[in-house]
């Protein structure tokens, strides 16, 4: 007598999961932007010369490249419900690049501003005033925490690349693909509001 092993799948529940999780992240950011707009109302020329010192050109290039690999990432979805496994690899391939890329750009810039010990504890930057301490302390952080939820989401979507690769996620089975691109677009999302809080609102 053969026994037919049935794998119970709840799409539903995983995406209401992915769902609360997104809320709380929205929650923690949300808070993160409210102490942020007290602190500017506060320190209106601190936050205002400060600002300006950012690079202007290396954040829009950041948001180019995340509003690109919201696209690549929501491509793939599409791609492997039309079973075109390969260009879906692609396309998740393409988006790590973009995500890597966001990485090695913050870097930089931050590697600028370090060399310039403008960074919280400097003892230059504590001579500028509390002001300047405050946005570069917000801005260290908050940039800092989205670019730890930039590397989980790359994570995450090289563990989806690999069941991709491995058949585990196909056209009949992809909600862990749409999990990870919801994910992603949360990333851009908040994103799109820290640009303009830190580099555009002088």
């Amino acid at each position: 007598m053969s026994t037919i092993l049935v794998t119970h799948r709840d799409d539903l529940a995983s995406k209401t999961g992915m769902w609360l999780f997104l809320f709380t992240e929205m929650l923690l950011f949300g808070g993160l932007f409210i102490v942020y707009s007290v602190y500017r109302y506060r320190n209106p020329v601190s936050f205002h010369l400060a600002a300006k010192e950012l690079s202007v050109f290396i954040g829009t290039l950041n948001t180019i490249i995340l509003l690109v690999s919201s696209t690549t990432i929501a491509m793939s979805i599409t791609a492997i419900q039309k079973k075109n496994k390969k260009l879906a690899l692609l396309l998740l391939g393409t988006t790590v690049i973009l995500g890597i890329a966001f990485l090695v750009n913050k870097y930089f810039e931050w590697g600028e501003h370090i060399k310039e010990h403008i960074y919280p504890g400097s003892s230059v930057l504590a001579l500028r005033g509390h002001g300047d301490v405050l946005f570069y302390g917000l801005y260290f952080f908050m940039t800092g925490l989205h670019a730890l939820h930039i590397i989980i989401g790359l994570v995450f979507i090289l563990v989806i690349a690999t069941s991709v690769y491995r058949n585990k996620i196909n056209s009949e089975n992809y909600v862990l693909l749409e999990n990870s691109g919801l994910y992603w677009h949360l990333v851009d999302l908040i994103w799109i509001f820290l640009f303009p809080l830190f580099y555009l609102i002088t």
